[in-house]
């Protein structure tokens, strides 16, 4: 339990960069206005409603997600925390920069770049062993619980999440499936090429 509270300084590094670079794929795919991420489509959607930025709303829903996990009895760590305090930030930054582009072409490859960014931001702070993000010990969590497998536990809350995003009026779209479609085995491949970094290199 102390290790998820106590990283060497590289394993520091190594979290606070792959949450950052995690936040900056996700401004990426907002910016493309091609339809975000499940869970950026409901922060988007509240931000609209509440006035606030869509990378503070993504803190605050980390954070409101973070009460979930007591009757579920998950474990946080420091990664948990930082991912509160990283992602949204990142997000919101990027996006300040980021072009405004109106070339489908350009919008395609941008939402394409912004999910690789973030499976390489999450095989990056996934295997510092750190704790996992509000939103994934959520769905694990449900799935121990409920006898659920993973991917059904995954499913609906990420359903769920999306459709009230949505009505609130977050963006939705090509984006959205191709994230669907493409994260999982891109953060499996994220996960293996930095699993064979040397455990004490970590």
């Amino acid at each position: 339990m102390l290790t998820r509270w106590v990283p060497s300084p590289l394993r520091l590094v190594c979290l606070v960069g792959g949450q950052w670079l995690f936040g900056t794929g996700e401004a990426m795919i907002v910016a493309a206005h091609l339809g975000n991420s499940p869970w950026t489509v409901f922060a988007q959607g509240t931000a609209v409603r509440t006035g606030l930025s869509i990378g503070s709303m993504t803190n605050l829903i980390g954070a409101l997600v973070l009460l979930l996990w007591i009757p579920l009895r998950q474990r946080p760590g420091l990664g948990t925390v930082a991912n509160v305090l990283l992602v949204g930030t990142a997000l919101d930054l990027a996006l300040h920069w980021l072009p405004d582009l109106t070339a489908l072409p350009w919008r395609i490859a941008l939402c394409i770049g912004g999910i690789l960014v973030v499976a390489l931001g999450s095989g990056i702070y996934l295997t510092t062993g750190l704790g996992p993000g509000p939103r994934d010990g959520l769905m694990t969590g449900i799935a121990r619980v409920s006898g659920w497998p993973l991917g059904a536990a995954r499913a609906a809350v990420e359903a769920t999440v999306l459709i009230a995003g949505w009505l609130l009026g977050g963006v939705a779209g090509i984006g959205t499936l191709l994230f669907a479609v493409f994260i999982g085995p891109c953060v499996h491949l994220a996960v293996r090429l930095v699993g064979r970094i040397p455990d004490d290199e970590l």
